[in-house]
């Protein structure tokens, strides 16, 4: 941000170039107006440094095109001892050309074993994306690779192209490939899928494919692959906003069986058209990955009386969790459905995080008042997310839910969210009360807005509890309560008081 521009860039370049010994080099130039010229100004320096062996440059947010990024691989090209390259160039307009001249230099880098590449929103189509590819293919002892190039306009030739490349990086142990908002089909679905076959050693992969056109097809061939990465122990699947539905889901169930070394799972269904049941199936299978500890779910399919019933009994299964993350926002869940929900966490006796995002639904105070207990069985829980916005929980649920907070003995972090609960004055005189006795409190995220308390009895309550708890260290308010300056102020001199606190935000 010191807006270096191009004259400033090539002059770094000058330097460069005596700095034949470097072996390390990080430099941070993103946002400062640099073009071509400046661009090439780097890389000309830059080629003589031919001993480097990790090279970090950032140079998102300029003005770079087709020009500069050819010159900066043309330096990469000369670079021939890298083993470790960071490379961000997103939000330019580097375009195809720039992305091929890119990939031409890369393709001399075979030593690499680690590169993270960030192209975001620089108008590449098909042939930058095929060119990139072609330059992977080349770097073949590539352990771990991130490549970032999403808001592009890569398609389907281009994806197919990119996984030729990757094919042949057969040492990959960690990839993530980001291509949302692309316009990526059957073809370019299929052309990736082939490419993972072959990288038979992945034990960490990330796949954002979100806003594309993938359908039960596409989906079905992913699972096929998926259920030979025998090493896989982390996956990332970010599908949401495409047009697969219940039968491909189906299929990724038993593939996920097959991955018995599954320790971390985060699947992202958002906006698709799947059912309740399909989900339960889908974690039904998961009981067979015994060494799974992490899941994070999201959907958002439209529930019944019965079909949340289905997707927790499934998830009691799972026993060996220790962090769970529920995003059920807008899914007609009531007080029967969070009660099954606790019921099934008290099977989760290892669980130490739990965040649940559950926005818009219809929970009332029975409800949150069950969840609470349950969680009191989960003896070793220290951080706690409930986002409960715009429920029915009133003052009867919150002061249960309150009586549950104090009885968490290693409680250290919490996220809690009541925005237009309808909860008055008993609700929130429990909740501080709760804020003060918890006695490993020292995170602390606190939304309340638009409830039916007024602003006076905000001030008082939540100033008094806060104020008591002696070891809270990071404080976010988000109130919303029509304060005045005055009571602004007071609540805000209160938690000044605070003696241990080193953080706090505060939306008053």
């Amino acid at each position: 941000y010191n807006k270096i521009g191009d004259e400033g860039a090539s002059g770094l370049g000058s330097a460069l170039a005596n700095c034949i010994n470097l072996s390390n080099l990080t430099l941070y130039l993103s946002y400062n107006k640099i073009g071509d010229e400046g661009a090439s100004g780097l890389g000309s320096g830059l080629a003589n440094c031919i001993n480097l062996s990790n090279l970090t440059l950032q140079l998102s947010g300029n003005q770079i095109g087709k020009e500069g990024a050819s010159g900066l691989g043309s330096a990469l090209a000369n670079c021939i001892n890298l083993s470790n390259l960071t490379l961000g160039l997103s939000n330019n307009k580097i375009g195809d050309e720039g992305a091929s001249g890119l990939g031409s230099g890369l393709a001399n880098c075979i030593n690499l074993s680690n590169l993270t590449l960030y192209l975001t929103y620089n108008k590449i189509g098909d042939e930058g994306a095929s060119g990139l590819g072609s330059a992977l293919a080349n770097c073949i002892n590539l352990s771990n690779l991130t490549l970032g190039l999403s808001e592009n306009q890569i398609g389907d030739e281009g994806a197919s192209g990119l996984g030729s490349g990757l094919a042949n990086c057969i040492n990959l142990s960690n990839l993530t490939l980001q291509l949302y908002y692309s316009k990526i089909g059957d073809e370019g679905a299929s052309g990736l899928c082939s490419a993972l076959a072959n990288c038979i050693n992945l034990s960490n992969l990330t796949l954002d494919l979100r806003s594309q056109k993938i359908n039960d097809e596409d989906l079905q061939n992913l699972s096929d692959i998926l259920k030979n990465c025998n090493n896989l122990s982390k996956l990332n699947l970010v599908l949401r906003s495409n047009e697969f539905g219940s039968l491909g889901v189906s299929s990724l169930g038993p593939a996920l069986a097959n991955c018995h070394n599954l320790q971390s799972l985060n699947i992202d269904f958002y906006y698709n058209l799947i059912d309740a049941q399909c989900v339960s199936n889908l974690i039904s299978n998961l009981e067979k990955c015994i060494h799974l500890n992490k899941l994070e779910l999201w959907v958002d399919c439209k529930v019944d009386e019965q079909s949340p019933q289905n997707i927790y009994s499934s998830l009691a299964n799972c026993r060996n969790l220790s962090s769970i993350t529920l995003y059920l926002e807008e899914n007609n869940i009531g007080d029967q459905q969070i009660s099954n929900l606790g019921f099934t966490l008290t099977n989760c006796s290892q669980l130490k995080k739990f965040k649940i995002y559950l926005y818009n639904n219809k929970i009332g105070p029975q409800g949150i008042s069950n969840l609470g207990f349950a969680l009191k069985m989960c003896p070793y829980l220290s951080s706690l997310t409930l986002n409960l916005n715009n429920n029915q929980i009133g003052d009867k649920g919150i002061s249960d839910l309150s009586s549950c907070l104090i009885s968490f003995p290693n409680l250290s972090q919490l996220v809690l969210s009541l925005n237009e609960n309808q909860i008055g004055d008993q609700g929130v005189q429990s909740l501080c009360f709760a804020f003060a006795n918890c006695k490993n409190l020292y995170y602390l995220h606190f939304g309340f807005a638009r409830n039916l308390i007024g602003a006076h009895e905000v001030v008082q309550y939540l100033g008094s509890g806060l104020c008591k708890n002696i070891r809270l260290q990071t404080l976010i308010l988000s109130l919303f309560n029509n304060l005045d300056d005055a009571q602004k102020n007071k609540l805000s001199y209160k938690i000044q008081k605070m003696k241990r606190l080193v953080k706090k935000e505060l939306c008053l």
